[in-house]
C-alpha cells in the first residue's frame, strides 16, 4: 500500500513538474493540410501533448501560412518558427551531406528511401545539422519516368521534354531529355498542354496530384530511382530548454513516427499506380539489362556530385559509398 501510494505521488509530481514548466511550441510545414504528411504532423503534435499530459501546446501552420519551404530550416534556426518540416533539395548547396540521399542510385521504395535516410544521418553525423535539433527524417519512393509516349529504351528519352527539378533535371539531361524546371503544381497543365512529354517523379503523383490523367505510360526504370528526403527539426535552444522527460516523450514519438511516413510514400505510390491503371495507362517495366543501361547514363549526376562537394575539401565519395552500403543492408 505504501510503496502504491509513493508511486503515484511521484507520477503526480512528475506530472506537477511539466504543467509547471509548461511550453507552447509553433510548427512549420510546407505539405498543404489536406496532405498526408500534414496530417501525421498533426498526429505527431497531438500524440506529444498527450503523452506530456497537456504540458506541450503546439499551434500548427501548414501549407506554408509563415514560411516557405526554401524559408523553414532558416526559419527554425532563427526561431521564426519552433519546428519545421521541409526538405533538404529546397536549399541547394546548404546541405551537401545529405544532398547524396537524393542521388539516383536505385532506391526501390519510401520504406527504403526513409531508412537510409535516417541511418545516414546516424552514421554521418553532418555538422550542417548541428544548428538544430533533428527529429527525424523521412524521404519518398523513387522517383520514376512518367510519359505521354511510348518509352521501352534509352534512346527512347532522347529528345523528349521533361519536368523535373533539382536532381531530376540532372537525371532528366544524363537519359538524353531536356528538363523543363516546373512545380508539381504546374505539371497537370504542362503534361494536359503538351509544354512537356513526360515527368520524373513518384508513382505517388499519379493520383496524388492526378496526373495519370495526362500522361499514358510509366517506365520502372528502378536503376535511376532517385528520393527527395524531408527533415523535421527543432529550434536547438527551444529544445534544450525542455525537460528531461519532455526530450524523451519527443525523441519516442518521434522514432515512432518515422515508420508512419515511409508507410505513408509506399501507400501513395501503390494508390498511384493502381489509379493510373485504372485510367487504361501502361507500365513499362524495363529489362535488368536495358536498367543497368539507364543506371549507367545516370552515372554522371553522381560524379559531378562527388567531383563538386569533393572540391570543398568534403569526403564525397565517402558519403556516396556509405548511401550505397545503407541501401545494400536494407531489409
Amino acid at each position: 500500500m505504501v510503496r502504491w501510494l509513493l508511486l503515484v505521488l511521484s507520477l503526480m509530481f512528475w506530472v506537477f513538474k511539466i504543467s509547471a514548466n509548461a511550453v507552447d511550441l509553433t510548427y512549420a510545414n510546407f505539405f498543404p493540410p489536406q496532405d498526408v504528411h500534414s496530417k501525421l504532423a498533426e498526429a505527431w503534435m497531438k500524440e506529444i501533448e498527450k503523452r506530456t499530459n497537456g504540458a506541450v501546446k503546439f499551434t500548427y501552420f501548414p501549407g506554408g501560412a509563415t514560411l516557405k519551404a526554401n524559408q523553414i530550416y532558416e526559419g527554425v534556426m532563427k526561431g521564426v518558427a519552433d519546428i519545421g518540416m521541409s526538405c533538404f533539395a529546397y536549399t541547394p548547396g546548404l546541405f551537401p551531406a545529405m544532398e547524396a540521399i537524393d542521388l539516383p542510385l536505385g532506391y526501390k521504395s519510401g520504406r527504403m528511401a526513409t531508412w537510409v535516410i535516417n541511418e545516414y544521418y546516424k552514421t554521418v553525423k553532418p555538422k550542417e545539422l548541428e544548428a538544430v535539433k533533428v527529429l527525424y527524417l523521412h524521404a519518398h519512393g523513387p522517383g520514376l519516368l512518367h510519359t505521354k509516349k511510348l518509352v521501352q529504351k534509352l534512346e527512347d528519352v532522347k529528345g523528349l521534354k521533361i519536368r523535373s527539378t533539382g536532381v531530376s533535371a540532372k537525371i532528366a539531361k544524363a537519359l538524353g531529355g531536356i528538363g523543363m524546371p516546373l512545380a508539381q503544381t504546374e505539371a497537370y497543365e504542362a503534361l494536359q498542354k503538351g509544354v512537356v512529354d513526360a515527368t520524373l517523379s513518384p508513382y505517388q503523383v499519379l493520383k496524388g496530384w492526378k496526373q495519370a490523367e495526362v500522361i499514358k505510360y510509366t517506365v520502372e526504370c528502378y536503376g535511376v530511382g532517385y528520393t527527395t528526403g524531408f527533415f523535421v527539426v527543432m529550434n536547438k535552444s527551444k529544445w534544450e530548454a525542455l525537460p528531461p522527460e519532455v526530450k524523451k516523450v519527443f525523441e519516442q514519438v518521434s522514432q515512432e513516427w518515422i515508420v508512419k511516413h515511409a508507410q505513408a510514400w509506399d501507400d501513395g505510390d501503390k494508390e498511384g499506380k493502381e489509379y493510373s491503371l485504372s485510367l487504361g495507362n501502361k507500365v513499362i517495366t524495363l529489362s535488368p539489362e536495358e536498367d543497368k543501361r539507364w543506371a549507367q547514363a545516370v552515372k554522371p549526376v553522381v560524379d559531378e556530385y562527388i567531383n563538386t562537394v569533393s572540391q570543398k575539401g568534403l569526403p564525397g565519395k565517402q558519403w556516396v559509398d556509405t548511401v550505397r552500403k545503407l541501401m545494400a543492408q536494407f531489409k
